[in-house]
């Protein structure tokens, strides 16, 4: 599947919650849920600063899809989000069912980024989500989007 201009609206709507992470000191990452009739059922950013490093937005929408949806309803969802899904994230939207996922950049561009900025590597491996959760459908990363996430990463991250 190719990405829709709805796509990219909600994928807007996930760059800013990314900025307003970074703004109120947190990583630079946002999400959102969409029902299949493209509401929007529940949105968060990184949540981490708090030293809980499991506070991802993305699993915030497992935990919160998990206790408000039915599993059919589950289904038929789009998770928008800033930055590829890590493993924990991944994982966590393949158990509880929900469906395609749609994301700004990947993993592996920011592991170039951070690279290039010398910033040491994640504890965890950056697999991608095809890897984690192979049968949740995947769309990204969206080329447009690239330079003003990377900015947010830039300010975040660079040493």
């Amino acid at each position: 599947m190719s990405v829709t201009a709805d796509d990219l609206r909600h994928l807007h709507r996930c760059v800013e919650l990314a900025r307003e992470a970074l703004n109120g000191g947190d990583e630079p990452f946002g999400s959102l849920l969409v029902d299949a009739d493209g509401v929007v059922l529940f949105e968060d950013r990184n949540r981490v600063s708090g030293g809980d490093a499991t506070q991802h937005p993305e699993f915030a929408i497992a935990r919160w899809a998990a206790t408000n949806l039915e599993p059919a309803e589950r289904a038929t969802t789009v998770t928008y989000t800033s930055g590829e899904h890590c493993p924990m994230c991944s994982a966590a939207h393949a158990w509880v069912g929900l469906g395609r996922i749609v994301y700004a950049t990947s993993s592996a561009q920011l592991g170039g980024w951070l690279a290039d900025w010398d910033v040491a590597p994640s504890p965890v491996a950056a697999l991608p989500i095809s890897t984690v959760a192979p049968g949740v459908p995947i769309d990204g990363p969206v080329d447009e989007l690239a330079d003003p996430m990377k900015a947010l990463y830039e300010a975040a991250f660079r040493p």
